[in-house]
């Protein structure tokens, strides 16, 4: 005995004969995509990691004391529980400053505030902390901080996926008079502001 062929499950069913003769095909029907098991999986493990980008901290008292001149991204060496207590937003840079001492980076007067399950293992809230960059990045800003006496300072620390990034400035330290007509912005900014909230 001939079994009869399968049809496709994906395949169109044929033209339906309508009473007035004409041949109307029907309308598709949407079939949606499941996702993979493992590919939820996967993302579901790369969230847990961290993956991602998102500032941590922003130094704001930088853009108050400083004008910004130019800046640059670093790498930075922290234990694991300096990473756990970043990602929960414990870290203050406002008075953090960096050095370039025997041709490499550190950050000064950053705090992390300790990991709050760590064990004895836990780190120093303000030990000096390295900075990742290129022998080429160090050249560039040892050299313009020697001969313009600039400074560089941490501006923010953000992620980037798993990594932690800080971004970095050489900056000019503001005279008095440039620290007021700063302040004048803000507060002409803000008034600004205000009115638009209450016309809306």
């Amino acid at each position: 005995m001939r079994l009869p062929a399968q049809r496709d499950p994906l395949a169109l069913p044929p033209p339906i004969n309508t009473p007035s003769g004409r041949l109307v095909s029907p309308t598709p029907i949407a079939i949606k995509e499941t996702a993979n098991p493992r590919e939820q999986q996967s993302r579901k493990s790369q969230k847990a990691k961290g993956g991602g980008t998102g500032t941590v901290v922003n130094n704001r008292r930088a853009f108050h004391d400083y004008h910004v001149m130019e800046t640059y991204t670093a790498g930075i060496v922290l234990t694991g529980t300096e990473i756990k207590s970043i990602r929960a937003g414990k870290m203050s840079i406002n008075e953090g400053f960096a050095k370039i001492e025997n041709n490499e980076v550190f950050l000064y007067g950053s705090q992390i505030a300790p990991y709050e399950q760590g064990n004895i293992h836990n780190h120093a809230q303000n030990r000096t902390r390295k900075l990742l960059l290129s022998k080429r990045e160090i050249k560039q800003m040892q050299a313009k901080v020697q001969e313009k006496g600039l400074t560089l300072i941490p501006l923010k620390v953000f992620f980037k996926g798993p990594w932690v990034k800080v971004e970095l400035g050489v900056c000019q330290g503001k005279k008095l008079h440039d620290k007021r007509d700063t302040l004048k912005a803000k507060d002409a900014k803000r008034q600004i502001d205000r009115a638009l909230k209450e016309r809306s």
